[in-house]
């Protein structure tokens, strides 16, 4: 093998820092999305229309999900390159729609908006189920047949106005339900299906847990009593892990119905590597060479780009030790690079996400730009990849706390500066400080518990910590520097 030139290095490592969009789905502009989405065969099962529910732990890949089907149309493609049975299902019979978020924001009520009607209507049992109706009515107006509708109100408000749009489903009496019944027959007769999928739900109300709550299980309740009428009209319902777990037992039957055919999003070793060589040959033809030359092969899909033909997770291991060596120091006392990787990004449930195994190879590369340290043939050294590690969990802990658990600032504040692992009863008395008191200086954001003890097993539900067998507290990597933490006897990072 070539000895690594300088000036290449440098176009490697330039190409490496910028190959995804923060690893997140949503930033990821539209003509490059194709070529980093990697179809993971065992996640086909979520685009069946008889899965109405997806459930996935934060990171697993729900979103890109939700955007490779809804927005960008790639499920036929995706049952070309993984076939099975999503294969003989003919995708190009299905017709996917947004329920949530819609593509228009402006077309759904805003957080403040709909906290507001959630709470003047507690009472009302109905009231959610019967929201989230009458925006699926908007959503497949133009596929329903309207005639008979005394009003067309509903279509014509605006989507903000979300007590206007519960008056006129009010006034409507049976028009939405024959609506909709005639349009599953049409799709039936014509052999076609529309799935509405519905992503982002852990967002609605932002940080008023319990509005977000009464949402989610006003759509759960919904399409619980009509998926067995409608046969065509099928939902999908990408959901957290943590939530589904959470509230599996309140949300009753209605839960269980939907449950009962689930789809799970994780991810193995061997997908999680695939994953990333995907789009570090997609990146760059610098990239790509750089890859083929670790023996690395790929098959050219006209839609996809570049899929790589990686069968075991060891597979990648000539380019990931390419990359950063074999070890993470002179030998293997520090470890062995390809397990290292996979082993400090993983939660307190023992999951490993794509966002962050992308995230970190480019805060690494950036590293590497700034302040060489790699020798040899290798782009990114151990040192490199240490510092990187603490870069990840910092902004991991940033985007958790402003997409999905915006009350996590105030575990951090109550937190910092402490060692792990710590006794439980530790971690509720530092916890429990200055309970009562808002957990995010943005907002009156609130932990969806009622004291610290039940705090501290939801914060281990959610794998942000995670139980020693001798009963301790222990965070994991991905969220120790972000969260302010140190690991008592610890080395210290040069």
């Amino acid at each position: 093998m070539n000895r690594l030139q300088q000036d290449d290095r440098s176009v490697l490592l330039r190409d490496l820092s910028e190959m995804g969009s923060s690893g997140i789905a949503e930033n990821e502009k539209a003509d490059t999305f194709r070529q980093t989405f990697y179809p993971v065969a065992e996640h086909s099962r979520a685009f069946d229309p008889d899965v109405a529910l997806v459930v996935g732990s934060r990171g697993s890949g729900k979103s890109e999900l939700f955007r490779a089907v809804v927005s960008e149309k790639l499920l036929p493609a995706i049952a070309r390159v993984n076939g099975g049975q999503l294969g003989r299902l003919m995708p190009q019979q299905i017709d996917w729609v947004a329920g949530h978020p819609l593509e228009k924001q402006r077309d759904f009520p805003d957080m403040s908006g709909l906290r507001r009607y959630l709470s003047e209507h507690q009472s009302d049992p109905d009231a959610s189920v019967d929201l989230w109706r009458a925006y699926l009515l908007r959503v497949l107006k133009g596929n329903l047949d309207l005639n008979g509708f005394r009003s067309r109100d509903l279509f014509e408000v605006e989507g903000a106005d979300v007590e206007a749009i519960a008056r006129s489903f009010g006034g409507l009496r049976d028009e939405p339900v024959l609506a909709l019944d005639r349009l599953d027959r049409a799709l039936e007769d014509s052999g076609r299906w529309i799935i509405v999928g519905y992503d982002e739900l852990d967002v609605i109300g932002g940080y008023d847990w319990p509005s977000m709550v009464q949402s989610i299980h006003g759509l759960v309740s919904f399409w619980a009593n009509n998926v067995r009428r409608w046969k065509r009209i099928r939902p999908k319902i990408f959901l957290r892990t943590d939530l589904f777990r959470r509230h599996a037992q309140s949300f009753g039957a209605d839960l269980i119905k939907l449950a009962a055919n689930r789809a799970e999003i994780t991810w193995s070793d061997r997908n999680l590597y695939a994953m990333l060589v995907k789009r570090l040959a997609n990146t760059s033809e610098a990239l790509r060479s750089y890859c083929e030359d670790a023996n690395v092969q790929f098959v050219q899909d006209p839609d996809l780009a570049r899929i790589p033909s990686i069968k075991k997770s060891s597979d990648a291991r000539p380019l990931i030790e390419r990359i950063a060596g074999q070890y993470m120091g002179a030998n293997l006392k520090k470890g062995r690079t390809f397990a290292w990787l996979l082993t400090h990004i993983r939660d307190g449930n023992g999951h490993a996400m794509p966002r962050a195994l992308v995230r970190l190879f480019e805060k690494a590369a950036s590293q590497e730009l700034e302040r060489p340290l790699a020798t040899r043939n290798r782009l990114l050294d151990p040192r490199s990849l240490r510092r990187a590690l603490d870069d990840v969990s910092e902004e991991h802990v940033i985007t958790v706390n402003t997409h999905e658990l915006p009350w996590l600032p105030g575990v951090k504040d109550r937190l910092s500066g402490a060692g792990v692992p710590m006794p439980r009863r530790e971690a509720e008395r530092l916890l429990g400080h200055r309970w009562g008191e808002s957990w995010n200086t943005r907002s009156k954001a609130r932990p969806p518990a009622d004291n610290a003890s039940e705090l501290v097993t939801q914060l281990t539900e959610i794998g942000v910590f995670r139980v020693r067998s001798d009963g301790r507290i222990d965070v994991p990597d991905l969220f120790m520097a972000g969260l302010g933490l140190s690991r008592k006897g610890g080395v210290r990072k040069r």
